[in-house]
């Protein structure tokens, strides 16, 4: 406890080993709870990641006793707030949603019920949208969740007590809460990260429990794995997009006018959107190229549209290998350029002007266009870092995946 005492007044860093049983959950938790009572404005937060939901449903259960043990000393209840977050599977109420039983399908039916598009038609068509967010929008920002400690069952009892919406009440609640516990994504993902831990306060400190996972969880958050069926899946998306695209110019051109308009000002401005809107974030983008001015060649939809198209039938060409190949994305960047006339600055912003795109035609549901999401993907992580590998081997699961 001293040393990690000495580590706190350092601000540095520190790792602890003990046996499993040994407490180190409960000496952690308590040394810094009583830290951060001590020092009200050095430690302002403490970000507690695990891997999994059982062991985030632990740490939460032994924060409650903490609390509880706490206010029998002092003999008074606490301003103190300690939550778990995770992601809507675990988190929804609405009963067209908790049936199913994929994360991705969860995620884009939320979407579906939520997206800005879909709201603004709710005067119309009262059945689309999400009752749950819409009275969290209205009243569930007002009315702090009151203080105490919150697992995944106790805000899920909130929202159905109160009728918000409990991923986004948890969501809007850690900004305030003293603890947070969440899984390791929600900080090391970016695409992830950007949307949920972007705005946390930066005197906290952070805890990552079983942190000899650390090195998966960021290989596979900057990873990308395509498959043939992906590609396949990607040419259906491409044809979709493109057919909106033209029946969208014969009904309302307007509206990809305002889109190539804001595109010219830079996409920090075109993509800011509602929370409900931001599926995913941008895997790898620092805000200083956020803020550049689209490339010309990418600008409009058709032309954006093309420039993908390009980029799929040269991946596939890549598949269709007989052996094991590594290269690096220079490399790769290399073929790209020679055999399609794709340049590298283009490639980093594809996954921001397709998010851009997708908001712009009013796609409410996401999940059918994630195999071209994944593809935006790699084409922007394999344009941003100079390391890391592509390796495409021909084994009946061909794969394009970069590491960085």
């Amino acid at each position: 406890m001293l040393e990690l005492k000495r580590t706190l007044d350092a601000k540095g860093h520190g790792v602890l080993e003990m046996p499993s049983g040994t407490g180190k959950t409960v000496s952690l938790l308590a040394l810094i709870m009583a830290y951060q009572r001590a020092y009200p404005l050095e430690v302002t937060k403490l970000i507690y990641c695990s891997r999994t939901v059982p062991e985030i449903e632990k740490v939460i259960e032994e924060l409650r006793k903490l609390l509880s043990f706490y206010e029998k000393q002092e003999g008074e209840k606490l301003p103190f707030l300690g939550l778990a977050l995770s992601s809507r599977k675990n988190l929804c109420i609405h009963p067209e949603v908790t049936p199913l039983r994929f994360g991705k399908d969860v995620d884009g039916k939320c979407h579906s019920l939520t997206a800005s598009c879909v709201r603004a038609q709710y005067q119309r068509d009262s059945s689309l949208h999400c009752r749950f967010y819409e009275e969290f929008d209205v009243h569930g920002r007002q009315v702090p969740l009151p203080t105490g400690i919150y697992n995944l069952d106790d805000l899920k009892a909130v929202g159905r007590r109160q009728g918000w919406c409990p991923y986004f009440l948890a969501r809007y609640s850690i900004l305030h809460a003293n603890v947070v516990v969440y899984s390791y994504h929600y900080l090391l993902d970016p695409k992830i990260a950007d949307l949920v831990s972007k705005e946390l306060a930066r005197k906290a400190v952070v805890v990552f429990d079983e942190a000899h996972n650390i090195d998966n969880v960021c290989i596979d958050s900057m990873s990308v794995n395509l498959t043939r069926r992906t590609l396949d899946r990607c040419q259906a998306n491409l044809e979709t997009l493109q057919k909106t695209v033209l029946r969208i110019k014969e009904t309302d051109e307007q509206r990809l006018r305002e889109e190539y308009r804001r595109l010219v000002e830079g996409l920090r401005e075109a993509s800011a959107a509602r929370e409900t809107d931001a599926h995913l974030a941008n895997p790898v983008l620092p805000d200083e190229v956020l803020k550049e001015a689209v490339p010309g060649s990418i600008r409009t939809a058709e032309h954006f549209l093309g420039f993908l198209r390009r980029l799929l039938e040269y991946v596939k060409w890549r598949l269709r290998v007989q052996h094991v190949v590594q290269e690096s994305p220079p490399a790769f960047l290399s073929g790209l350029a020679q055999r399609v006339c794709i340049q590298r600055k283009p490639l980093r912003f594809c996954a921001e002007r397709l998010r851009s795109l997708l908001y712009t035609l009013e796609i409410s549901d996401l999940t059918d266009f994630s195999p071209l999401t994944l593809l935006a993907n790699f084409a922007t992580l394999v344009s941003t870092y100079a390391k890391g590998l592509a390796q495409p081997w021909g084994n009946g699961r061909n794969h394009e995946r970069p590491h960085s």
